[in-house]
């Protein structure tokens, strides 16, 4: 897959955001990371002050996975479908989350395998069970990433200044565990995590079933695209199109937990700097996220122990990338306010 070369956020702003910040009623460094993500968001923008978010929007792509039927997810492959429902009706929590936030919601079928309407975007129903077979044929995973780029492009022209990717699919954290390991050379038993909850005995079955398709992807693994078929999926696929896509339209994106980020992986591998234009929303649980946010050399906005998906974790985060905004743009100046600055004469 080819994208069109990203460009970095504008350093000029960054800079300018930066000496702001030196220059605010406050101690220097006394906000911490706010002033970092203040600075990030500046130079997404190209512009400091930056200007509050008009139209965050969360995309929430669904998919179901073939790994699911063998035990791996302590809720039963129908779920997904159930879910997706009750993000479409409003009453999922990333709905009351986003509103909080600020947020608007959507949610795109990918691959779940249910009767009705697919909004046009469904590649396949389901992908395939990484532990014996690929996910996808070549031709689905290409088309699983221009459906994530077209979206990301559909959502910037309707005006979107901050994407978040969520994601919903039983048995998706066994998809994005086996990707993550494969990319950052992670042990399955030191990456395979509790999921939804699972017992001991499913934790044996999803740490066998991320092994079998680690095995499997060996020959692939310095092909991003090629790894997504083997041991990724479609709403994997599409999440790593809109990711890139949303850099090369420079939009900034808020990544949420694990699957998002084993996505954003594949990403950045596809479409280098990518990385630039994203913050880590939250820290999951998953064993697998570290490893994966390492890579990345992105660092959570929040680690409240969140574990559900749906891009619950980076709508959580999004009020504290507002409220660095308002700092860097509301915040009264030493000079303005009339505050002395601090005494750099030393003693004597």
């Amino acid at each position: 897959m080819q994208f069109a070369e990203i460009a970095p956020p504008d350093a000029r702003a960054g800079a300018a955001a930066r000496r702001r910040q030196s220059l605010l009623a406050k101690p220097p460094g006394a906000l911490g990371r706010l002033e970092d993500l203040s600075v990030w968001v500046a130079a997404c923008q190209g512009d400091c002050p930056p200007q509050q978010f008009r139209r965050a929007r969360v995309v929430v792509f669904a998919g179901d996975h073939g790994v699911a039927r063998a035990g791996v997810s302590a809720y039963p492959p129908e779920v997904t479908a159930q879910m997706v429902a009750a993000i479409e009706s409003g009453g999922a929590a990333i709905n009351a989350l986003a509103d909080t936030a600020g947020a608007t919601v959507r949610v795109v079928d990918v691959a779940v395998d249910r009767d009705g309407p697919a909004s046009g975007h469904r590649v396949r129903r389901s992908s395939g069970n990484i532990a014996v077979e690929d996910a996808l044929r070549a031709d689905e995973a290409e088309a699983a990433v221009r459906t994530g780029q077209q979206i990301a492009d559909e959502e910037v022209d309707a005006g979107a200044d901050l994407l978040i990717a969520g994601d919903m699919g039983i048995g998706n954290t066994t998809a994005a565990t086996a990707v993550i390991a494969a990319l950052t050379g992670t042990e399955p038993v030191a990456a395979v995590g509790r999921g939804t909850g699972i017992d001991d005995a499913a934790w044996a079955r999803k740490t066998a079933a991320v092994r079998d398709a680690l095995y499997r992807s060996r020959t692939v693994r310095s092909d991003p695209l090629g790894l997504l078929a083997c041991c990724g999926g479609a709403d994997l696929a599409a999440m790593a199109g809109f990711c890139a896509q949303a850099a090369v339209r420079r939009t900034p994106v808020l990544l949420d937990g694990v699957v998002v980020t084993a996505a954003a992986l594949a990403a950045e591998r596809m479409a280098p700097g990518a990385r630039s234009w994203w913050q880590a929303g939250h820290r999951s649980p998953e064993p697998a996220h570290g490893p994966a946010l390492a890579e990345l050399g992105l660092q959570p906005i929040v680690d409240l122990g969140l574990r559900l998906g749906e891009g619950t974790g980076a709508a959580v985060a999004l009020p504290v990338l507002r409220a660095a905004v308002a700092v860097l743009s509301g915040m009264a100046t030493l000079a303005d306010a009339g505050v002395s600055g601090p005494d750099r004469t030393g003693p004597g």
